[in-house]
């Protein structure tokens, strides 16, 4: 007998993958959680019935969210992730020599725990020394910070259950206050497929807060449609202005200096999102 693990995107759309087996399945207190692992992707986290990553296109999303805003910012010391209790993103902070402590910030502990246990190649660099992972609520800890940080990264689900306010004109403009004088944030801003709507609101938010904001975009087979965009908002720096001098060798499987530019080249519906 076969067994698929099917996420309906949308009402009318979805991916499906086949399973070998579930790993975990447990209901915290903050969302159902599943580890399954497919045939195609290896081991998969799921949250809510979404796809959150799995070991084989997980790298994508990672070095995107974390590379962009870390080569813009001219000297990255101090990183705070949001989310992100896979460790996917932290690992990729962790090869900028510059960095001197990154911050994550997870809810739901559970996360953090089993992505230990069952995504290690993703999960290995959250006991680094220069890690420190808080179980606690993003938003308090932005709402209760104030020109701390150098780099924020907003790893957050889709805009349901806890994220929603992570999605909010407020929380934005409490990232600007934890940033420092010349601070970076980025935030993953979901699909131009399907939430299109989602998208400018985001942009126009940020847009009113940070006086650089820009989006740029990466393909992640396993997220809805596949096309991904990121939004960041930069007090000083313009990501599409970083001196080649500042571009360092980074053990990487998508991102590229050239990368990082080309990213921003949007699609032409993408960019009329934005107008």
């Amino acid at each position: 007998m076969e067994l698929w693990y099917t996420e309906k995107q949308t009402e009318r759309f979805g991916i499906t993958a086949k399973i070998k087996r579930t790993l975990h399945t447990e209901k915290t207190e903050f969302q159902q959680l599943d580890m399954i692992e497919t045939e195609e992707f290896g081991n998969m986290l799921v949250l809510d019935g979404m796809v959150m990553t799995t070991e084989k296109d997980e790298f994508v999303y990672h070095e995107m969210v974390a590379h962009v805003p870390l080569f813009t910012h001219p000297n990255p010391k101090q990183v705070l992730v949001v989310g992100g209790g896979d460790g996917g993103v932290i690992r990729e902070v962790l090869k900028h020599p510059s960095v001197e402590k990154a911050t994550l910030v997870e809810i739901d502990g559970k996360v953090v725990e089993y992505s230990k246990k069952y995504l290690p190649t993703i999960a290995g660099a959250l006991d680094d020394e220069r890690v420190d992972v808080q179980i606690a609520d993003g938003f308090m800890h932005i709402a209760e910070s104030e020109n701390q940080y150098d780099v924020i990264m907003v790893d957050s689900t889709e805009p349901v259950g806890p994220a929603v306010k992570l999605f909010e004109k407020g929380f934005y403009e409490g990232i600007s206050r934890a940033l420092k004088e010349d601070g970076v944030f980025v935030a993953q801003t979901d699909n131009p497929w399907f939430q299109q709507e989602l998208i400018q609101t985001v942009y126009k938010d940020i847009k009113e807060i940070f006086p650089i904001t820009r989006v740029y975009t990466a393909n992640i087979p396993t997220y809805p449609s596949g096309l991904w965009t990121f939004t960041i908002g930069s007090k000083k720096q313009d990501p599409l202005e970083v001196s080649e001098d500042r571009f360092h060798e980074i053990e990487s499987k998508y991102y590229t200096k050239d990368i990082h530019r080309a990213a921003f080249a949007l699609p032409k519906f993408v960019g009329d999102l934005l107008k």
